[in-house]
């Protein structure tokens, strides 16, 4: 495995309490491995990946049994070992906002440029060619990189992001939204570039997808893991997840995304709110809106355990995942008094 993490936890102190923003998710990545992480905003998918990438504030308390990249301990690395070590040499990021995160009175290829020279010992003029080849690998002319951000389209940036992610050649590429605020055919683009990428450059690269977009999920994963209110619900390869789901949130994430096989079909929400993540909440996080929840579902935290060959469900009921897959289709189900209230 790559990049392995057991037990992350990520809590904020604040006035009202402490926010469990991640609370205890586990999963790896394996080398050349696309794993993609999906679930509602403010689930905690970004206050994840800003914890791998040393992103969250001082205020943050963060805790792991094991967070490490090719076994080597991230936790257990100052900022000046990890800056060295890892980022951009091993772990790299496109950020969610494209437009945000490049400067915008700079030029885009001297962003880029900064970047190879800050966390490498190449030279400028060297690290100028090489910001040249990477914008050819990534679809735009090599000319562009004297251009500046406002000069772009929304797909452009994108792609000078992933460029400068791709700079140092890194083992890691971790992606936050990066097709979000573009057009569907723009989106497309930007997909089937980034695997065109992975079968063009010589070093095997893993990519860890952070999406709320089931479709974009579907297309580029090898393996998805659905997050809930701070914690991982499943995980186990893309096709294990839309044929065969085990946890009821699976379930109702696959009812509110529109099918080309079943154009007709009514799409059907999860009725609730995710919980706040201040409160105590010592059993199943999404119990409250789950129309198969019991009494034990609130007080007994369910074990995120392997139901079958990489397949990882966090349900004390999977027992009776045959009889969930067949109601959670029926809008009924989800209308519940439970799921109400």
């Amino acid at each position: 495995m790559l990049l392995e993490i057991s037990e992350l936890k990520t809590h904020y102190q604040i006035e009202k309490g402490t926010v469990k923003a991640v609370d205890g998710v586990s999963f790896s990545i394996g080398e050349d491995e696309v794993f993609g992480l999906a679930g509602e905003s403010g689930c905690g998918k970004s206050t994840l990946i800003r914890t791998i990438m040393r992103l969250v504030p001082d205020s943050a308390r963060v805790t792991a049994e094991s967070l490490s990249f090719r076994g080597q301990d991230l936790l257990s690395l100052s900022d000046k070992e990890y800056r060295e070590k890892i980022l951009w040499k091993e772990i790299s990021l496109v950020p969610q906002s494209a437009m945000a995160s490049l400067n915008p009175v700079q030029r885009v290829g001297n962003q880029i440029v900064e970047a190879i020279t800050a966390h490498s010992s190449m030279g400028r003029r060297e690290a100028a060619q090489r910001a040249r080849q990477l914008f050819e690998v990534v679809g735009l002319q090599a000319g562009l990189t004297k251009s500046y951000p406002h000069e772009f389209s929304g797909g452009m940036r994108q792609r000078a992001m992933i460029a400068m992610s791709l700079a140092l050649d890194p083992s890691l590429i971790i992606m936050d939204e990066p097709t979000t605020g573009l057009d569907v055919l723009v989106q497309e683009r930007i997909l089937r570039k980034l695997a065109e990428i992975r079968q063009q450059v010589k070093k095997k690269k893993a990519i860890l997808l952070i999406t709320h977009d089931i479709s974009v999920i579907a297309e580029m994963s090898d393996r998805i893991g659905i997050m809930y209110a701070g914690r991982l619900m499943e995980s186990a390869p893309t096709l294990d997840v839309f044929n065969e789901p085990y946890h009821p949130y699976t379930l109702g994430l696959k009812n509110a995304f529109p099918s080309i096989k079943a154009m007709d079909k009514e799409l059907i929400s999860i009725p609730g709110s995710p919980p706040n993540l201040i409160d105590d909440l010592p059993g199943c996080v999404f119990s409250a809106r789950c129309p198969f929840a019991i009494p034990e579902c609130d007080v007994r935290r369910p074990e995120f355990k392997e139901i079958k060959p990489k397949h990882f469900a966090a349900c004390i009921r999977t027992d009776h995942v045959q009889e969930f897959r067949k109601l959670a289709g029926e809008k009924e189900t989800w209308i519940s008094s439970r799921s109400k209230g």
